[in-house]
């Protein structure tokens, strides 16, 4: 009977390699909006997760916190200087430049037509558009979005924090335009 090797964590080299073969098989945009997200952590957070995920634009809106707050910096670990980000505006302006660049405006929220996240197409170049803790995405930006989805839940909560769902979310999108590749 042969002994499977001993599994081991790649060294900083080999995840940079293993990293970059994904890289180069990554061709749509992924981008973010989010709305009125104040907690900085929050922000840091979903900076970080932005940057693992090859996002190529955040537009902030309402009144989010800019990820130079120096809360957000404690989670965000300088990730801010490698993904583009646009200070607040409204959000249905932010919106418009997103979609004046090309992406479909996809809102994650619960809603009545919200479509749960696996179900909903995410290939393409698309931005991801959340809201705050409490009050979510706003009726304007829903009602200004292309689609909306909702990730579901089997747990006794509601929700989950709005990092945790920005993290679910990107990973869907890149986990669709993935599906069909073969294993690195």
């Amino acid at each position: 009977m042969k002994t499977a090797p001993a599994r081991r964590q790649l060294r900083p080299t080999d995840v940079k390699r293993l990293n970059r073969s994904w890289r180069c098989r990554t061709h749509n945009r992924l981008g973010l909006i989010l709305e009125s997200v104040t907690g900085p952590f929050n922000v840091g957070s979903v900076f970080r997760t932005a940057a693992a995920f090859g996002v190529a634009a955040i537009r902030l809106a309402g009144n989010a916190t800019p990820p130079t707050h120096p809360k957000a910096q404690k989670t965000a670990l300088g990730t801010d200087r490698l993904v583009e980000w646009h200070a607040p505006v409204p959000v249905t302006q932010a919106i418009a430049a997103m979609r004046e660049d090309g992406y479909r405006i996809v809102a994650v929220e619960i809603t009545g037509d919200a479509v749960p996240i696996y179900e909903a197409d995410l290939d393409g170049d698309v931005c991801l558009l959340l809201g705050a803790e409490e009050h979510g995405v706003s009726p304007a930006a829903l009602e200004a979005a292309d689609s909306v989805v909702y990730i579901p839940q089997v747990g006794r909560v509601g929700s989950v924090n709005v990092a945790v769902a920005a993290a679910i979310a990107m990973a869907e999108a890149r986990r669709q335009e993935w599906r069909s590749l073969d294993h690195p």
